[in-house]
């Protein structure tokens, strides 16, 4: 434990993203995570680790897209997901309602999902 002037913790090796509780991470975070929607053809809204991959899926290119974006996330991206929290609504008349997958692993589809205190 640390509680002196001059101590200092472990070294430990860090693959991707930035280390937790340090100063500097917020913004390391920003940074790392500043480019997320340029490699992706759908929309991409981020709030802190928050990130949710958004556009219209009317059309057979629409699922293609969207169906590319989640599965090369995560190697452009170099961030982990935690898939099992990952979840795809769908929204509209005209939504064809097809499964997604990230990772290999089929995505949850839910009619309504919490988001920031506020119900979707």
């Amino acid at each position: 434990m640390l509680n002196g002037i001059g101590q200092s913790s472990d070294w430990i090796p860090v693959f991707s993203g930035v280390p937790q509780g340090s100063v500097l991470g917020p913004l390391l975070f920003v940074i790392h995570i500043n480019d997320i929607g340029d490699s992706v053809v759908s929309k991409v809204l981020k709030f802190a680790d928050d990130t949710k991959i958004y556009g219209i899926v009317n059309s057979a290119r629409g699922i293609s897209n969207m169906r590319s974006d989640l599965n090369n996330r995560s190697t452009e991206w170099q961030m982990l997901f935690n898939v099992d929290k990952c979840r795809v609504m769908h929204l509209g008349f005209n939504n064809p309602s097809v499964d997604y997958t990230m990772d290999g692993k089929s995505l949850k589809s839910v009619a309504e999902e919490k988001d920031l205190g506020v119900t979707v």
